[in-house]
């Protein structure tokens, strides 16, 4: 299967998505947009992830190629492709298909249980989806969610962390893929957030536990493994 991916900065790479890409036997190509990489026709990709950045989706003027990165993933949903979006990547796909990105009452950085929402149905991506994961965030926006999309989980501080649309387009606010290398990666590009707040983690606390990224690395195995199922069919 031909992976696709978006990278807006170069300390939020795909984390354990890579290994588990290549150990099934997948394809991995990348535009990365801080080098000013092309995106490349949609005929050529079936599936296509979207990673975070701490641009907004909203910084069209200092980011001018988010214009055409929405386009893109405009033509990948309308394409069929199967889409996955992680942070960033969830509220782009959210504006694409109309629904409204905003600043959250309450940053959210560190890791914080999710439970999983009751309009979800007992099949399908419900089976990615563990009640009470404490996942690793960081993220100061959210959206609403998009007309005909499926709430997937929520936090004490955040209603909408995660939605499905069409079962085959899935949006995670919260991360699964990071490792305790790429989040200290972001921790040291981003040190200016940690400040001291209802919803935020000293980076201390953050790294404090490794075992807690092996048990979110799985939890996104769940998730890839579902949409690898739907992208096949």
């Amino acid at each position: 299967m031909r992976i696709h991916y978006l990278q807006h900065v170069p300390f939020e790479g795909l984390g354990s998505i890579e290994p588990w890409a290549n150990s099934h036997g997948h394809s991995l190509t990348r535009s990365r947009f801080y080098k000013d990489d092309p995106l490349p026709p949609i005929e050529s990709i079936d599936w296509l992830i979207i990673m975070g950045g701490p641009m907004s989706v909203h910084d069209e003027s200092s980011c001018p190629w988010l214009v055409n990165e929405q386009r893109f993933i405009e033509e990948a949903v309308e394409g069929g492709r199967s889409v996955l979006g992680i942070c960033l990547g969830a509220q782009l796909i959210a504006r694409v298909l109309g629904a409204r990105v905003y600043r959250n009452r309450d940053k959210e950085i560190g890791w914080y249980p999710l439970r999983k929402s009751d309009e979800l149905p007992s099949e399908g991506i419900a089976s990615a989806m563990t009640d009470g994961v404490t996942a690793f965030h960081w993220h100061g926006e959210t959206f609403e969610l998009p007309a005909g999309a499926v709430r997937l989980m929520s936090s004490e501080a955040c209603v909408n962390q995660a939605f499905a649309y069409e079962n085959r387009i899935v949006e995670l606010q919260y991360h699964l893929e990071t490792t305790r290398e790429s989040a200290a990666a972001l921790m040291d590009n981003c040190a200016d957030e940690i400040v001291e707040a209802p919803y935020i983690q000293t980076a201390e606390e953050m790294l404090s536990d490794p075992s807690r990224f092996s048990r979110i690395n799985d939890e996104m195995q769940k998730v890839l493994h579902y949409l690898e199922t739907v992208s096949r069919r």
